[in-house]
Formats: structure tokens, sequence, C-alpha cells
């Protein structure tokens, strides 16, 4: 496969992001099961988890503005990599819930600092009609690490079972690898006028009424979906329902992270040929299948089918979201309008991971996941029916 399009600082970036995903993937699939040992409930993973989203989409929004007015990209990405980074131990060093739910923010924080800056360098570094290769490339590196780093959790807790706090300790290393790599980028000049009015916090906001008709078209259906997109902890929580014992949940997360890797390239190159909406809608229709399925299967080889399907749905619009409203925004609000939508999108999967919590907890697993099944329907038809206009993105 070619990747004449990926250039050094994609690279760069890209190597960044599968450190950090190296780090943060090591913990995510144990993060449900180690909460649960402290005494976390359902109820609470799902509101630590809404809270989490949400403290990372508010700040998304905010530092893209700053980072668009401020002209610089890389002084956020970097503190955005160095926050998340040191936020790992500090979930194995504090074990009470006010605490718990602090470092769990600091890591979120992080996110928020660095996305909406690291999303507008992919985008200066592709163009309109390479967006899906670039986002996807990016997507794919990123993926990877959420590959390598249940593999090395598995072999540790194979070594050590149960060792859970010693893992938190182990995903520093990747950390402090990204740190180093994220040193080695800069700033291109992007000739591009300074503004140095205050940012608020909610500025944001103001954004979202002086945007592109068709962005809110666009924005407002992937919100919609949002809505109803719970955290992937509920995913694992459900195979692990499904009869599967705590070496096959993290295996199932391994595979499916495996698949999204593998094909977030090939189908960000697709989506350049076929159009970033089709690709999205797509995306979403599997979407659908997988979490209606997860409502009724049992057993390790249905699970598995299902997260084969959702690594696929996760190629399909991650990165192409991304991509998408980077090529309606004007180049020099791309930061802002990414963390805009991002914003909007976490406060969304708040609720999201909140609800669900709350509806597994008083209908149990097959009631939430068929509910977000029948919501995926309704986005397909929206985006269908609705986001037809052609002319400011591929169709």
């Amino acid at each position: 496969m070619k990747f004449r399009y990926i250039s050094r600082t994609v690279w760069t970036l890209s190597l960044v992001s599968l450190f950090t995903d190296t780090a943060s993937e090591m913990l995510y699939p144990v993060m449900p099961v180690y909460l649960r040992s402290i005494g976390f409930s359902i109820l609470l993973i799902g509101i630590l988890e809404g809270i989490a989203e949400a403290t990372a989409g508010l700040s998304k929004g905010y530092f893209g503005k700053l980072s668009d007015n401020s002209g610089k990209r890389t002084p956020f990405v970097q503190l955005g990599y160095g926050l998340s980074a040191i936020s790992k131990p500090l979930m194995a060093i504090f074990i009470f819930p006010l605490w718990v739910f602090m470092a769990r923010t600091i890591d979120r924080l992080g996110k928020g600092i660095r996305t909406g800056a690291r999303d507008a360098i992919l985008s200066d570094e592709a163009t309109s009609e390479t967006k899906g290769k670039i986002f996807g490339f990016h997507r794919s590196m990123d993926t990877f690490g959420a590959v390598l780093g249940p593999s090395l959790a598995l072999f540790y807790l194979y070594l050590y079972p149960e060792d859970y706090k010693t893992l938190f300790f182990i995903a520093v290393v990747p950390g402090i690898l990204a740190i180093l790599t994220s040193f080695s980028l800069h700033d291109r000049n992007r000739n591009i006028k300074v503004n140095d009015k205050p940012v608020s916090f909610f500025s944001f906001i103001k954004y979202w009424k002086t945007s592109p008709s068709l962005y809110r078209k666009v924005v407002i259906g992937l919100l919609v979906f949002a809505l109803f997109n719970s955290s992937d902890v509920f995913l694992l929580l459900r195979a692990k329902s499904a009869g599967l014992d705590d070496t096959e949940v993290i295996g199932v997360y391994i595979f499916y992270n495996l698949i999204y890797a593998l094909f977030s390239y090939p189908l960000g190159v697709l989506a350049d040929r076929v159009g970033l909406r089709k690709m999205y809608i797509s995306g979403i229709g599997i979407f659908a299948v997988v979490y209606l399925g997860m409502g009724y299967f049992e057993g390790l080889l249905p699970v598995a089918i299902m997260f084969f399907l959702y690594g696929i749905y996760a190629a399909a619009t991650e990165g192409i979201s991304k991509a998408w409203i980077s090529n309606i925004a004007d180049k020099k609000d791309t930061a802002t309008a990414i963390g805009t939508y991002s914003g909007f999108q976490s406060l969304c999967m708040m609720i999201a991971s909140s609800l669900a919590g709350l509806i597994w907890y008083n209908f149990g697993a097959g009631t939430t996941f068929i509910i977000t099944g029948i919501a995926a329907i309704i986005v397909i038809l929206y985006f269908t029916l609705y986001v037809k206009n052609p002319t400011a993105y591929p169709e």
C-alpha cells in the first residue's frame, strides 16, 4: 500500500498518538474491572466516563479556538499529551472515588487541549482530495496503540493475575515516549494573523452561530448519533455478561482494535473516492447491526463477530467525520470547527454514558443495546434524506 501522501509531520504526529494510545489502552479494558474492584457500581462507572468525556469535550472547543487565534498548534499538542501521561499513575495512587474522578479528568483534559490543534495539523498536511487518507492513516497508527496496549496488559496479567495497579505505573513508559517524540514537532509558517482578543471558555458556541449552514447540518446528525453512542466500557461489560472471561474480554477488545487499525487507512483511501458522507453512513449502518446483535448474542464466537464489525464501523467513521468537517470549515477555523464539534459531542457522550448506565441498571443490557441500534438507524435516515449538498465535500 502506498503512503506517498504521508508527510514527516503526519508520521511524527501519528507516532505520538500511537505511544499515547498504547498507554491509555493498556488500562482501558481493565478499567471497568479495576473500578468494580475498588467499589464502583455500573451506574457510577457510567457517570465517571460521562463526566470525563464532558471535560474533554468542553476543553476541546476552548483550546481549539485558542489554537486558531494564536496561530500555534504544537504547544497545545505537547501539553495535552503530557497531561495524559502523568494522569496514569494517579489512578493507582488514589483509589477514593473523588480522587479517581480527578485523575481521570486530568487525562481527558489533556485530550481536550491537544485534539483541535492536532487535527488542524493533519488537515493542513492534506488537500480536500486526500483528507480521508491522512485522517485514516493517523487513526490507523493511533489504533495500533490500542492493539499493543491491551496485548501488553494481557501478557502482564497472565504473569501477575489481578495486579491491576502495577499496570497504571507501567503505562507511564509509552506516555513518556509520546512526550519525547512530540518535541520533534514544529509549527509551520501559516501566515495567519494572530488574534489577541481574549477567548472565553464557551467562545466556541459563538462559532456555531456563524459557521456554514452545511457544517451545522452535518454536526447535528453527528451529535444525535453521539447522544446514543455510550462508552465502549459498556461493550466490554456486555461481553463479560455474555459469558466471556476476563482474558476473552481483553482478547476481543484487542481483536476489535486490530481490525480498526488495519482498515482505517484503506477505508480512508476509499472514502476519498466514493465520498466521505457515503462512507460515514455505511459505518453507522454497521454500528446499528452490532448494537442490535449485542442485545441478543451470547458466547465467544458471536461476540467476536460483533467486535470485528465494530472495528469496521470505527474505521469507517472516526477519522472520516473529522475529515468531513475539515472540508466544510474555513481553513483558518479548522481547530475551532473540529473542537466545537468535539465539545458538543462529548457533552452528548456524557449523557449517553450516564443514560446507558441507568437503562442497564433498571432494564438490563439487552434494552440498552437495542435502543442504541434503533437510534443509529434514525441517524442514517437523517444523513440520507436531509444532508445531500454535494458542493462542499466529496459526495
